[in-house]
């Protein structure tokens, strides 16, 4: 039991490290838009999404995302980041464009019963 809890001390050491320290604002939950747009485009920097060339803006502690993606998961992706970023609420303007195609229903057919002994 007293190795599972130094390791799992350990791990909350190390990761805190990757976490960078946090402002007292960060700690206590409260924001400032400077703070949430920051993070948010820190995030975006280091995503696979920050190549779609969205562009994001905070006020009052509203992120607004702007821009074009072929890929509807990008969309969804944005809004996470804005709210873990801090953003209390997120207006997601991005556009999905025609280069994804129509979505396609695709029927799954069943196949033999399995053997039973």
């Amino acid at each position: 039991m007293k190795r599972a809890s130094l390791l799992l001390c350990l791990l909350g050491c190390w990761l805190s490290l990757f976490a960078g320290p946090l402002s007292i604002s960060h700690s206590q939950g409260k924001f400032s838009d400077a703070e949430i747009e920051a993070t948010i485009k820190a995030k975006l920097a280091k995503s696979k999404i920050g190549k779609n060339g969205f562009q994001v803006h905070v006020k009052d502690r509203v992120a607004t995302w702007t821009g074009i993606t072929p890929v509807m998961q990008h969309k969804g992706a944005a809004t996470r980041m804005a709210k873990t970023a801090g953003a209390i609420q997120v207006v997601n303007n991005i556009k999905i464009s025609g280069a994804a195609g129509p979505l396609r229903h695709v029927q799954v057919k069943p196949g033999p019963p399995p053997n039973e002994p």
